[in-house]
């Protein structure tokens, strides 16, 4: 009798041509089927392939678990991506994420970016780890544990980066954050806002900011909480 052929599962869950490793706590139940749909982040996923273009330097707040830098610079072949994360479990990850699929421009720091830097703060982390934030008193009961990051002002990463594309999901904090920044060098934004927590007045200020910078809303890439923002359609 012939030896069976032992098929080795693979360490990775394919999605929109990516490689995501598996991942004990991450990529379980709705996530992975998520992934495997090809639904995962979907809004964010589709204004981002609609709006970003070749060569882009993209600065993304909020990194998640490492999937939407990793589209970038696969599918869209963006010349960078600087990633903004808070939550210290996620960093070696996105890390991961990125090597798996050969990702050489990206880079994600442990870091909030805050109008005017300072000390660290205090981070919360939640069970979903999406929902993770600088908020302690949303979700108290959700919270596993709390890490003390550090913060850069909003003002000289600009300067640095110099972002065509500003991509942002930060769970409440962009109501804060984006009326501190000079946004003027942008050509287009993709912002998920989070009206349950910031109220009329917090999406008042986001869309005001991107006025401010020259950037309209732009309706075909927007899908509910999901705003893109343009200049020049």
């Amino acid at each position: 009798m012939e030896d069976e052929k032992v098929i080795t599962p693979s360490p990775f869950i394919r999605s929109r041509g990516l490689k995501i490793p598996k991942h004990p706590e991450l990529t379980t139940g709705r996530v992975r089927a998520a992934l495997k749909q090809g639904t995962y982040e979907r809004k964010e996923c589709d204004a981002v392939m609609r709006v970003v273009r070749e060569g882009d330097t993209v600065l993304e707040l909020g990194a998640g678990m490492g999937y939407m830098s990793t589209l970038l610079s696969v599918k869209k072949k963006v010349k960078r991506v600087v990633s903004y994360e808070a939550n210290p479990s996620l960093i070696d990850y996105i890390r991961s994420v990125h090597a798996a699929n050969g990702v050489q421009v990206a880079e994600v720091r442990n870091a909030l970016l805050t109008p005017e830097g300072g000390d660290p703060v205090p981070f919360y982390i939640r069970q979903n780890f999406l929902a993770s934030s600088m908020d302690g008193t949303i979700d108290t009961d959700l919270i596993t544990g709390t890490a003390q990051i550090d913060q850069h002002a909003i003002g000289p990463v600009l300067d640095e980066v110099k972002p065509d594309v500003l991509v942002c999901d930060i769970e409440g904090a962009e109501a804060d954050v984006l009326p501190a920044g000079d946004w003027t060098g942008l050509r287009v934004a993709v912002i998920e806002l989070h009206p349950q927590w910031i109220g009329q007045s917090g999406v008042q200020a986001v869309f005001d900011a991107m006025h401010k910078a020259g950037l309209s809303y732009f309706p075909k890439a927007s899908e509910q909480k999901v705003v893109t923002f343009r200049k020049g359609w």
